[in-house]
C-alpha cells in the first residue's frame, strides 16, 4: 500500500509555512511528476478554486529554493518539476512526444560522471539526460 508523504511535515522541516497552496502544489507535483508550470496550475486550481498564476509560481520558486522540489529543463522543454530529490537520478526524454521518465543513476564508461577536468570546481551532482523514443511513439511509428 502506497502512503502519501507528509506534506506538512516536509514543509516545516524546510521551515516554510504550511498553506493550502503549497499543500496542493506538493501533492499536485507528487502525482505527476514531471508537470510543466501550467499543468500544475490547473492541478491546483482542481483542489482548491481560483489560485494566481503567480502564487503558483511563487511556490514552486519556495520548494524549488528548499529542495522540496527539483526544476528540470531539458533543452526545447519548459520547465517541470518533480518531488525526488536528492538521489542524483537522471532522465529520458522522448524526442517525438516529449515525455519524461526517471532512470536511475548512470553506471559504467560512458557517459561518464566524473569530469576528466573539473577546473577547479568542487562538483556535488551530474545532470544527465538521455534522448530517444519513448514506448508508445515507438509502438505508433511500427503500426
Amino acid at each position: 500500500m502506497l502512503t502519501t508523504p507528509d506534506f506538512e511535515g516536509m514543509l516545516r522541516m524546510a521551515a516554510l509555512r504550511v498553506t493550502r497552496p503549497r499543500l496542493a502544489v506538493l501533492e499536485s507535483v507528487h502525482n505527476h511528476p514531471h508537470s510543466d508550470t501550467d499543468s500544475i496550475i490547473s492541478l491546483v486550481r482542481e483542489a482548491l478554486g481560483l489560485v494566481s498564476h503567480q502564487t503558483v509560481y511563487d511556490v514552486l520558486k519556495a520548494l524549488t529554493d528548499t529542495g522540496l522540489l527539483r526544476r528540470i529543463q531539458p533543452s526545447g522543454s519548459v520547465a517541470r518539476y518533480e518531488t525526488r530529490v536528492g538521489d542524483n537520478h537522471h532522465h529520458v526524454v522522448c524526442t517525438l512526444c516529449g515525455a519524461i521518465a526517471d532512470v536511475d543513476c548512470a553506471v559504467g564508461e560512458a557517459p561518464c560522471l566524473a569530469a576528466s577536468d573539473a577546473k577547479g570546481f568542487s562538483i556535488h551532482e551530474a545532470e544527465v539526460i538521455y534522448w530517444g523514443v519513448c514506448p508508445a511513439c515507438s509502438t505508433a511509428r511500427s503500426s
